[in-house]
């Protein structure tokens, strides 16, 4: 029953959210368990560009850590925030959800050559928790049931609790950050005077993600349940005919 239970919710989770999730849970797993090395997904510019080992670019985002308090933590998040926004904000505009993922990843790329950023996917939690919490802010919160507070101020208590456990700040800052200039594009600026949209989805992730809008069928031009026109006018010559016929 409780497979049943655990397979039903899992299949019930929108397809951005299950694919990210999965990826992360299954790669951080494999680790642990020492199938693959976490030397083999960092994010390593130089072995990117010279000996092309593209996957870098992908698996830097998937590594959550060795199993443990901080690495359950980053998975419920980045499960909870990103559910919430493919099932709240971006409902039946998944194209564009995925659009969000595609400037997350390639921004955070960016910071990370300046950065010096091994593993970026505590980053993408926090910029998927940012811009949730961004789009609630009058969602009222609770830390352990101790803080009490706004959604907007999420990020930074996570980032407080990062202090506290010891981690990387810098991870947290540039998810921050990150989430920040989402907002900033999609949400401030095209709503200022003289704003427009600076990111704009490309048709090809559209056809891809979000099914055709259903065609409603146009009602008849003319009313009536008659074949008008011609067959008509035959049909009153045979009732002409028929009615002279009688006479």
């Amino acid at each position: 029953m409780a497979y049943q239970t655990l397979r039903q919710e899992y299949l019930q989770m929108p397809v951005v959210t299950r694919a990210y999730t999965t990826a992360c849970v299954v790669t951080s797993l494999a680790v642990q368990l020492d199938l693959i090395s976490p030397f083999q997904l960092y994010f390593n510019p130089i072995l990117i560009i010279k000996q092309f080992q593209i996957w870098r670019l992908f698996t830097t985002f998937l590594f959550f850590g060795t199993v443990g308090l901080n690495f359950f933590f980053n998975v419920i998040f980045t499960y909870r925030y990103c559910r919430m926004l493919e099932e709240g904000s971006f409902r039946g505009r998944t194209a564009d959800f995925v659009m969000m993922f595609i400037f997350g990843g390639v921004s955070m790329i960016i910071f990370a050559f300046f950065v010096s950023l091994l593993f970026l996917g505590q980053a993408f939690t926090i910029m998927l928790v940012y811009v949730w919490s961004r789009r609630n802010p009058y969602v009222r919160m609770s830390f352990f049931g101790v803080l009490n507070f706004n959604a907007p101020y999420l990020p930074w208590v996570l980032l407080g609790f990062s202090l506290l456990m010891s981690n990387a700040v810098w991870v947290d800052f540039v998810g921050i950050a990150v989430g920040h200039m989402y907002f900033f594009i999609e949400d401030v600026f095209p709503n200022l005077s003289g704003g427009f949209r600076l990111l704009v989805t490309p048709q090809i992730l559209k056809r891809l993600f979000d099914p055709p809008p259903e065609e409603v069928p146009q009602p008849a031009d003319r009313p009536g349940g008659f074949n008008w026109g011609e067959p008509l006018a035959a049909n009153q010559d045979d009732a002409q005919e028929g009615f002279a016929d009688a006479q």
